[in-house]
């Protein structure tokens, strides 16, 4: 390991020395532990990203424009099912 010398302010250094002891870990090591959490943070998708790829999943894009078809499934699914001269049941 790189010895590294660093200049807190004194409600940082107590803030670091009060939960270095409540998880029972040395300063040195907090501070390890949040620059892992940093370079981590890099290399995963941001906040932002992951909303936006939540709100992505299951999107549908309805060719007549339909914007209910999450809610109305069923009654979708009956209509395709009657159109296509099929049991209007899927079950």
């Amino acid at each position: 390991m790189i010895r590294t010398q660093i200049q807190l302010t004194e409600e940082q250094h107590r803030f670091l020395r009060e939960k270095a002891a409540e998880y029972n870990v040395s300063m040195a090591e907090l501070v390890r532990r949040g620059v892992d959490l940093l370079a981590r943070q890099q290399t995963q998708p941001s906040r932002e990203e992951l909303g936006r790829r939540a709100l992505s999943i299951g999107a549908y894009d309805d060719l007549e424009g339909a914007v209910d078809v999450s809610i109305n499934h069923d009654q979708y699914l009956a209509e395709i099912y009657t159109e296509a001269g099929g049991d209007d049941d899927p079950d």
